[in-house]
């Protein structure tokens, strides 16, 4: 099994985008990505969009060779809203009526209406597929992030190659994971490679110190009870102190998406006033262009999983 991280906080965008292989079959995972509108009450930097730039091109590129599209949940950075990007795809989606509401819920039901004649679009909760090359089995609703959290509820998915008897679970934004329910379900999966988004650190003043480290204490009880080797992402690297706050994972053996794929760690978000520093300061007054906020009337440059601004 082939698993290629295409997306992520450490590769400078929002986004867990992720392609499997095995055998003769593709999988696209959450293929979205996109930037903050605003962090440290600035825009995007020039360094944010190319990196989001590039992260659209490498989705687009293995989007072509994918059999089954699968997405966890609605938030803007874990799908694409272009319908031509599933056209002709088994698309397995969260369930957009079970156990969602406000913003995803009507994202949800714009995407199955814009995709639903195009491709092969069924609900993902819960289900199970033996295929010849691999073999699948998606969770119920999980928390994203703590136990009665306003966020929502994500899938997890558990792909297993049929040949080898390797399994990666692909968790998403479970935060660490930051409820004792979505850890338990992490254990019984046995992974051999699991990738989760992390705690979100730095939003600790707002969640308290403790929740994160539920998440860091959580993600340990996994490790040990499985070995599974662990790819920390997304939440996690959006903190510019990720690399001290989350040391006892690092240490672990826990590594970054960058980490997986062999490239330098690029968490360009959480040093956005660090770039910004490096040139002209932005107008004080940001300007709304529908869907992302810009400082300057840029080029043509996506967000929001790969659609027009």
């Amino acid at each position: 099994m082939r698993v290629v991280p295409l997306a992520a906080e450490s590769l400078g965008v929002r986004s867990m985008a992720t392609y499997v292989e095995a055998g003769r079959t593709g999988i696209l995972i959450d293929p979205g990505a996109a930037l903050a509108a605003s962090r440290f009450n600035l825009p995007p930097a020039d360094e944010e969009w190319e990196a989001l730039r590039r992260a659209n091109d490498r989705i687009s590129a293995y989007a072509a060779r994918a059999d089954l599209i699968f997405v966890s949940h609605y938030h803007e950075e874990h799908f694409r809203h272009d319908p031509a990007a599933y056209a002709g795809r088994w698309v397995l989606a969260k369930d957009p009526r079970r156990m969602i509401a406000g913003a995803q819920a009507r994202r949800a039901s714009e995407l199955w209406q814009a995709i639903g004649r195009g491709a092969r679009l069924e609900s993902a909760d819960g289900r199970e597929h033996d295929g010849v090359d691999v073999s699948f089995r998606v969770s119920p609703p999980l928390a994203h992030g703590t136990e009665g959290t306003t966020l929502g509820y994500v899938l997890a998915i558990t792909l297993v190659d049929r040949a080898e008897g390797f399994r990666f679970v692909f968790a998403s934004d479970v935060q660490g994971p930051m409820s004792a329910v979505a850890a338990a379900y992490l254990i019984r999966e046995r992974p051999h490679l699991l990738y989760l988004s992390g705690p979100p650190s730095y939003l600790e003043r707002q969640l308290g110190p403790a929740a994160v480290d539920r998440g860091i204490d959580n993600l340990r009880r996994v490790i040990d009870a499985t070995g599974a080797r662990v790819i920390m992402d997304h939440y996690a690297l959006r903190d510019g102190n990720a690399g001290e706050r989350f040391r006892s994972l690092w240490d672990a053996g826990v590594v970054t998406a960058a980490g997986y794929v062999g490239t330098p760690v690029a968490a360009l978000e959480g040093r956005r006033h660090i770039l910004w520093a490096a040139q002209r300061r932005p107008p004080a007054r940001i300007t709304a262009t529908g869907r992302a906020i810009v400082a300057r009337k840029p080029p043509v440059r996506y967000a929001r999983g790969g659609t027009g601004p």
